[in-house]
């Protein structure tokens, strides 16, 4: 319950903060750090999809290989 009730403060207080209308006021601070971040997770985003990929071509050749084996053996 807790950390509900902590999650719902932190939320509303990002919410409070990008708003134009409050003193704050730091909305084109966060766009700039979500334009800043972008090409980095993408960055981020691409290497893993490339290490999937490689390990999704390793499982189709083991595959290939067990169901090679299997049909040898009979």
């Amino acid at each position: 319950m807790f950390a509900l009730i902590m999650g719902i403060i932190f939320i509303a207080f990002t919410v409070f903060a990008v708003l134009p209308a409050c003193p704050l006021a730091w909305g084109a601070d966060v766009i700039n750090f979500l334009k800043g971040s972008l090409p980095v997770l993408a960055a981020f985003v691409g290497l893993v999809c490339v290490f999937i990929g490689i390990a999704d071509i390793k499982d189709k050749n083991e595959a290939k290989k067990e169901v090679q084996s299997e049909e040898s053996a009979e």
